[in-house]
C-alpha cells in the first residue's frame, strides 16, 4: 500500500504519527512511505532521519493527499484538509467525531473509511491507542493548572502541595478512568489533597487500593458534587464515553460557587467536555476566565510535548497500522475486532458516500448507524447492501 503522512497543521500541533523506526518496517513488508516534509521535525524526526528509514519526502500535503491509500494523522482532518479527502481512502487517526457533526459529514461526503484511533477497542474493553494520550494528559492536567494557580499566571498564588505549616491545595478528579487516575498520581506526588469521583465503584476500590487510602475516593452524585467542587483549587474533568459526546457532570452553578481564581483543567474538552462552562481552547491561547475560574480547555494537550507524545502514540498505534497496510482495512478487521470497533466511518464498494458504523457517534450527532458487521462480510459470508445512509439501525439516545 501506499501510506501517506501529512504534516499537522492543528495550532500547535508538534506530534508526528509515524516514527522512523515504524517507517523502516512498513518498508521492508513491500509498502511505499510518504512523508510531507517537516511532519516530525518538532517531535525530534527532521526529514533525513525518515529518508534514510526508506521514506520519500514529499514538499507539499496535497501530493501526499492525493497518492496516499492510507493518510495517517494525529489530530483529525481541519478544514482546509476536506477537499483533500477522496472516496475509499482510509483515514488513520484521533477523530473525536461526537461533538464535531460537521467533520462527521464532511468523512461521509467524501466517502472516505475512518479510523478513529479513540474507538479502537480490544475484548477486554481496553483503548489501547487512546490509553498513553489519557496517560500523558492526566498528568499534564496537573502540572498547567498547578502552573496558573500562580500569581503571575492570573491565580490566587498558592502552592498545590503547599508547605509544612500551610495547607495543600484541594484537587478534585471528576473521573477515575485512565486520565483521571494518572492525574491523581501526580497531584498526590505533589502533595497535593486529592478527591477522585466516579460512579462506578469498583474503579473507585481500585483507586484506594492503589493510592493505599492517600487519595480520598467519592461517589459521583449530585449531592457530593455540590459538596466537593466548591472546595476545589483545581477542579479536573476526565470523563469518557467511548465514541459518545462527554456527559456534562458539572452545572454552570457550580462553576459559579468556586473559589475566585480557582483552576478547571477538562480533559475530556475533545469529546464536548464534562463541565458546562467548558469550550475548546488551543495552545496559542489556552486559557479563558469564566466566573472568576480559570479554564484550560485545550482539545490536544499531548501536543505540547511532542517527542514524549509521538513516541507513546507509535507504541500503541503502530501495530494496527501495519496490520490494516497488511491486510487490507476490511481483511484487518475481521481478524481483529479492535480495529472493527475503530471503524467510524466505512464507505462500501460502489457507494458514493460513507455510512456511520458507531454507536456513540451516531448516539451523540442525532443520526442512525449501520453496524460494522452488516457492510464487511465474514469468510464465505454475505455483506448487507445498505439500503441509504444510516438508516438501516436507529440509535438510541443517551
Amino acid at each position: 500500500m501506499i501510506i501517506g503522512i501529512p504534516k499537522e497543521i492543528k495550532t500547535a500541533e508538534y506530534r508526528v504519527a509515524v516514527l522512523p523506526g515504524g517507517v523502516r518496517s512498513l518498508v521492508n513488508e513491500g509498502h511505499q512511505v510518504l512523508i510531507q516534509a517537516g511532519a516530525g521535525i518538532y517531535a525530534g524526526y527532521p526529514d533525513h532521519i525518515f529518508r534514510a528509514a526508506g521514506a520519500e519526502i514529499i514538499k507539499g500535503a496535497d501530493q501526499v493527499w492525493k497518492k496516499a491509500e492510507i493518510i495517517v494523522k494525529v489530530k483529525e482532518p481541519q478544514k482546509i484538509e476536506y477537499l483533500r479527502m477522496r472516496r475509499g481512502q482510509i483515514l488513520f487517526c484521533y477523530l473525536h467525531l461526537a461533538p464535531v457533526p460537521g467533520l462527521t459529514r464532511a468523512l461521509i461526503s467524501a466517502g472516505v473509511n475512518a479510523v478513529a484511533l479513540e474507538t479502537i477497542q480490544t475484548m477486554d474493553g481496553l483503548l489501547p491507542c487512546l490509553i498513553p494520550m489519557s496517560e500523558i494528559a492526566g498528568r499534564m492536567s496537573v502540572q498547567v493548572g498547578a502552573s496558573y494557580l500562580m500569581r503571575d499566571r492570573g491565580g490566587p498564588g498558592v502552592l498545590l502541595g503547599g508547605v509544612p505549616g500551610v495547607a495543600p491545595c484541594k484537587v478534585v478528579v471528576i473521573g477515575a478512568g485512565t486520565a483521571g487516575m494518572n492525574a491523581a498520581r501526580l497531584a498526590q506526588g505533589m502533595g497535593a489533597q486529592v478527591i477522585v469521583m466516579d460512579i462506578n465503584l469498583s474503579r473507585l476500590e481500585h483507586l484506594d487500593d492503589l493510592f493505599n487510602g492517600r487519595v480520598i475516593t467519592v461517589m459521583s452524585d449530585p449531592a457530593n458534587l455540590e459538596k466537593y467542587v466548591p472546595e476545589a483549587d483545581l477542579l479536573i474533568g476526565a470523563v469518557l464515553i467511548t465514541g459518545a459526546r462527554a456527559p456534562v457532570i458539572v452545572p454552570e452553578s457550580l462553576v459559579k460557587k468556586m473559589k475566585p481564581g480557582s483552576v478547571i483543567v477538562d480533559i475530556a474538552v475533545d469529546q464536548g467536555g464534562c463541565i458546562a462552562t467548558t469550550r475548546p481552547t488551543t495552545h496559542d491561547h489556552p486559557t479563558f476566565k469564566k466566573h472568576g475560574v480559570t479554564h484550560y480547555c485545550v482539545a490536544n494537550m499531548p501536543g505540547a510535548v511532542a517527542k514524549t507524545s509521538a513516541q507513546a502514540l507509535a507504541n500503541a498505534t503502530f501495530p494496527y497500522l501495519a496490520r490494516i497496510a497488511r491486510s487490507g482495512l476490511e481483511q484487518a478487521s475481521l481478524q481483529d475486532p479492535a480495529i472493527s470497533a475503530g471503524i467510524n466511518i466505512y464507505t462500501p464498494a460502489g457507494a458514493a458516500k460513507g455510512l456511520v458504523t458507531n454507536a456513540g457517534v451516531a448516539r451523540s450527532i442525532g443520526t442512525g448507524y449501520i453496524p460494522i458487521e452488516k457492510l464487511i462480510a465474514g469468510p464465505g459470508g454475505k455483506a448487507e447492501k445498505p439500503s441509504g445512509i444510516c438508516k438501516t439501525v436507529r440509535s438510541k439516545g443517551i
